[in-house]
């Protein structure tokens, strides 16, 4: 595995010593996985954007957002 250095603020560093020391764990586990959570809770969008028709789709509808298109009503949606 490689390692990779991370700044993190002394405030925010001295809570995860304590939270670590509480939990019998090291920092680098607890880090390990709030990443593999972030990971998880990103996981849907990175598939989307991995389809190009989905990033043309998305791409679309900002556009006509920010040109002022009025859109469908709720109701109106096909399910």
């Amino acid at each position: 595995m490689t390692t990779a250095t991370v700044s993190i603020p002394e405030e925010k560093r001295d809570i995860l010593k304590v939270i670590a020391s509480i939990e019998k764990s090291e920092i680098k586990d607890i880090l390990s996985e709030l990443i593999d959570e972030y990971i998880e809770r990103h996981r849907e969008t990175l598939e989307l954007l991995s389809r190009p028709d989905w990033v043309d789709a998305i791409k679309k509808g900002k556009e006509e957002v920010e040109k002022g298109v009025k859109g469908k009503a709720l109701g109106k949606l096909a399910d």
